[in-house]
């Protein structure tokens, strides 16, 4: 990036324009957490809404791989605000736009926070319906940090249908409820394998069970992705969009399901935290 800009600070609170500011955890990494972050943002721009795409996992960042931002680069405007570069009509920052793929970004946790201040206080988001932020995986101290400095409506929780995965999964929700951010539902990823020669489907890591804890723990369920070598190819060739307009019929069904859920969540968390008009009666 060019030199920056002393920024005029905005006199509201970081994205005060926003309306919905949706986090995408993870108990554990390989879980396919950043590419469902980056496939509810094109669904949900798919969807006529405006969209932002922030990656926070500033130790993977992954999401310029993903969504074929590589060559990508903010700049600054003549406020010395942060600008997004504009993918496809989506907004996007990412560390992986600031360092080289190959180095490795050694921070302890306040530096970690204060990039991503940096990038909320800072950045040129403008009015968006949804700013999706990929977090990094875990509950220790980087996603409990930036969850604490983001203003979040509420997140979503990725995790695969194996127990262990399950377990994890469970210990992120429950931090999320712990700092008063509400849970939007859980996703169950690479949830079953649907052979596209034969349709034979094959739950080779287990099935249901993000379901399952979903119900138990009284949380929404936004649906299953399954395990599919069109998802994870147009992921590293960053064609994400092709999953939904190219990809088998069952697949790009199945994300527009999630995509469905996920705004129905939506809309419930913006009615609750919209008081009810106050109706007096007098005589």
């Amino acid at each position: 990036m060019s030199e920056a800009k002393p920024a005029e600070r905005s006199a509201g609170p970081p994205l005060a324009d926003v309306r919905h500011v949706i986090a995408v955890g993870a108990g554990k990494g390989g879980v396919g957490k950043s590419t469902l972050a980056a496939l509810l943002a094109v669904g949900l721009q798919r969807r006529g809404l405006k969209v932002g795409l922030l990656d926070a996992d500033v130790y993977g960042p992954s999401i310029p791989r993903i969504t074929g931002t590589e060559g990508a680069r903010p700049r600054f405007d003549d406020r010395g605000r942060i600008v997004p570069p504009n993918h496809h009509g989506i907004l996007i920052m990412s560390m992986g736009y600031l360092v080289p793929p190959e180095e490795a970004v050694i921070w302890r946790g306040p530096l970690a926070q204060k990039y991503v201040q940096e990038l909320l206080e800072r950045g040129a988001w403008g009015a968006l319906d949804c700013l999706v932020v990929d977090l990094p995986p875990g509950t220790g101290d980087i996603p409990l940090t930036l969850a604490q400095c983001i203003p979040l409506t509420g997140a979503v929780i990725v995790c695969t249908p194996q127990d262990v995965a399950l377990q994890d999964a469970i210990k992120a929700l429950r931090m999320y409820q712990k700092l008063g951010v509400q849970p939007l539902g859980i996703v169950e990823n690479m949830s079953y394998y649907l052979c596209p020669q034969c349709g034979h489907r094959a739950e080779i890591f287990a099935h249901g069970g993000a379901r399952t804890a979903a119900r138990g723990l009284g949380v929404p369920f936004l649906g299953e992705i399954p395990l599919n070598a069109t998802i994870r190819s147009n992921g590293d060739n960053g064609a994400l969009l092709a999953n939904f307009t190219q990809s088998e019929p069952a697949v790009a069904q199945a994300l527009e399901n999630v995509v469905d859920q996920l705004i129905a969540q939506l809309g419930t968390a913006e009615r609750r935290r919209r008081p009810l008009p106050r109706i007096e009666v007098t005589d």
